[in-house]
């Protein structure tokens, strides 16, 4: 892969991201191909371009995104590797925050035929150090 391919993938996921934080579909039917596959880390999967913004539109009225900060990109030929920290605050008051990983796959027109998020809890310990009895933990 060039520099060229990268860049224009690094762009579209910083936008993916940016369009959750204002609320705003900015294109995404230039992100992901007619056919893409989208799991979110917890489960829900969406099976197709047509899918995934509705998914967008309807979470939107529900929740705010109030962070999702990219750590790290990595880009290995067809696939992309992304580290970020997430927070957003839903409607009904629940806060949910935790740091993930997406994998990527793109196809020959640099869109996302794949995506695929893994969660991991935020708020780590060390179990042979620290008793947490009463602390309820987030399971994805």
């Amino acid at each position: 892969m060039n520099d060229k391919t990268y860049m224009e993938r690094n762009l579209k996921i910083k936008l993916w991201f940016e369009m959750w934080l204002k609320k705003e579909n900015k294109g995404i039917e230039n992100i992901f191909s007619e056919s893409a596959n989208y799991i979110e880390s917890w489960g829900p999967q969406y099976s197709n371009l047509s899918e995934i913004i509705y998914w967008f539109n309807e979470w939107n009225k529900r929740g705010t995104v109030e962070k999702w900060d990219i750590l790290e990109i990595t880009h290995n030929k067809n696939k992309t590797f992304v580290e970020w920290k997430f927070l957003c605050k839903m409607n009904d008051g629940e806060i949910q925050k935790f740091e993930g990983v997406s994998i990527i796959k793109w196809n020959n027109f640099n869109k996302i035929i794949y995506l695929k998020e893994f969660g991991c809890n935020e708020d780590t310990y060390n179990p042979y150090k620290e008793k947490r009895e009463n602390k309820k933990y987030n399971w994805f």
